[in-house]
């Protein structure tokens, strides 16, 4: 079925942009990496290929669900926001009314997001010696898979220790998703031509992998700050808050530590993003046309 053949393709794009995740969350919480292909070397020479998929199987488990809430959140958003300024919810929205669409869709998905991206971003960092994944005598790492991590979390650090840097990743996830979904709305009316109601699958492509780029450029801030927020060692506090952590990591290492991993999430957004928006552009099309 349709849906079947998305959730393939949410896990598929996971599995492969996960090891640019893995080496991006490494460079924005550890100064020990001089660069991308530093990391990738010294991560692939202590831990050779499983140091990359770290905590995969939670984001391919969640992908779709995660999409799902996501546009569903940000379509039933527009669909009040046009009902309460116009009356109707057949009218083509503003720019302001998809910017606060998805500005409120990224503030409700923190509250579904935020336990697995900590258990994501934990898994990653956790450090293991190639030599110790196989030999079964050598010590365990603290984390033993992603459900693990959360039970060790919320032991550890209460139902607290689940939402650790969840006010970066809201400050992150609002701006970003009021960013991703108003351009790819102004990117497919450009590029569809006058009279014509729906865009076409190369206006979708192009739209929708630019307005993934778009969304991470500005989400990148806030990300390294997220990131940096999650790790923080809950015996040895270096953090203790949002503005706590932006002071001291540009005190430490410039402005240009805001923008660390940049690159990594607009090389990564691009495909990721094509495949994500054709299959809502699908779906909406296929409900559009049940429904008639």
């Amino acid at each position: 079925t349709l849906f079947n053949k998305i959730s393939v393709s949410g896990g598929l794009s996971v599995a492969v942009g996960y090891p640019l995740d893995t080496v991006k969350v490494r460079i924005q919480t550890e100064r020990s990496y001089n660069g991308i292909w530093h990391c990738i070397r010294e991560t692939y020479k202590a831990e050779k290929a499983w140091g990359f998929y770290k905590g995969m199987s939670l984001s391919v488990s969640t992908v779709s669900l995660v999409s799902s809430f996501s546009f569903g959140a940000y379509r039933n958003f527009l669909y009040n926001i046009c009902r309460l300024r116009y009356g109707t919810s057949d009218v083509k929205p503003s720019k302001v009314d998809i910017s606060v669409a998805g500005c409120a869709t990224g503030a409700v998905r923190v509250v579904l997001i935020s336990p697995t991206e900590i258990a994501k971003v934990r898994m990653q960092t956790q450090k293991q010696s190639h030599y110790s994944v196989t030999a079964s005598h050598l010590s365990k790492p603290k984390y033993q898979g992603p459900v693990h991590c959360l039970r060790m979390i919320a032991k550890e650090e209460g139902f607290r220790g689940l939402y650790k840097g969840c006010s970066a990743l809201l400050c992150r996830d609002c701006h970003s998703f009021a960013t991703y979904f108003l351009t790819y709305n102004i990117l497919c009316d450009w590029f569809t031509p006058t009279g014509k109601n729906k865009p076409d699958i190369l206006t979708v492509l192009l739209s929708g992998g630019s307005a993934g780029v778009f969304g991470w450029a500005v989400a990148t801030p806030m990300d390294v700050i997220k990131s940096r927020m999650q790790v923080d060692n809950l015996g040895q506090r270096k953090y203790r808050g949002l503005i706590h952590c932006i002071r001291v990591s540009v005190k430490e290492e410039g402005i240009r530590v805001l923008f660390k991993g940049l690159g990594l999430n607009c090389i990564r957004a691009f495909p990721v993003n094509m495949v994500v928006f054709v299959t809502y552009e699908a779906i909406m099309r296929l409900a559009e046309n049940l429904m008639k």
